[in-house]
């Protein structure tokens, strides 16, 4: 059992693959206990193996392409969209907690900073293809009171971007590539859609360290998110 490895999903979800999917999706972006579960990854093999010669390869059923273009970015954002309403309802409760197995003040910390350098709509989108980050920044936004529709709008736009992006790349590669050889292409396809991801985030680190005026920081409503080791 391996609970990174989104063959080992999908071959053990059998006939329930493609709902499977769409469940993993929600759980990744909507319950903070979900940030382990694999994303890229295992958007990448659902569109490799939505491929009947594919799945039929691996003795898996074939996934439904349409099923999972339509389900998929419903379930990412439907599940943002709960992250953000329990930030936002529960506010420093959600994190005041013990570290554990589970759950790291670490990833918190992380999401907050990363809500903090790029501004509330882009990292809403940009955190989307930063594992860990994208599952625990939706309840962040909401303590740190961005508004509802606001969220709703970049959420949007990223979960569609992130999920069809990483679909249709790997339902491409599942109708180019020899079966027999799939494993081979699951985590480079990855790897080169988080590497695209990642060039706007690199260039707007470099355009704010040459010039640190030309783009504030995000000021207002916006600060460190508390947990239990601060003071009253």
């Amino acid at each position: 059992m391996n609970l990174l490895d989104p063959t080992w999903w999908l071959t053990i979800l059998g006939a329930f693959a493609t709902i499977g999917v769409l469940a993993i999706i929600f759980a990744e972006t909507g319950l903070l206990l979900g940030f382990f579960l694999p994303g890229d990854s295992l958007l990448v093999a659902a569109g490799i193996f939505s491929s009947a010669s594919v799945a039929v390869g691996m003795g898996i059923e074939p996934l439904s392409f349409p099923m999972l273009l339509i389900g998929t970015p419903l379930c990412a954002i439907a599940g943002a969209q709960l992250g953000h309403f329990l930030g936002a309802r529960f506010g420093r409760r959600m994190f005041d907690k013990p570290d554990s197995r589970l759950f790291k003040r670490e990833h918190v910390v992380r999401a907050e900073e990363f809500f903090e350098k790029f501004g509330p709509a882009k990292a809403v989108v940009l955190a989307r293809f930063v594992p860990i980050v994208r599952t625990f920044m939706n309840p962040v936004a909401g303590v740190l009171e961005m508004p509802a529709k606001r969220f709703f709008v970049w959420n949007v736009i990223g979960g569609v971007v992130w999920v069809e992006g990483l679909l249709l790349l790997g339902h491409f590669l599942g109708n180019k590539v020899d079966p027999k050889q799939i494993d081979k292409y699951i985590l480079p396809g990855v790897f080169l859609i988080v590497l695209i991801s990642l060039i706007p985030i690199i260039f707007e680190v470099v355009k704010r360290r040459r010039n640190p005026k030309a783009a504030p920081m995000p000021t207002g409503k916006h600060h460190r998110v508390p947990t239990s080791t601060d003071g009253p």
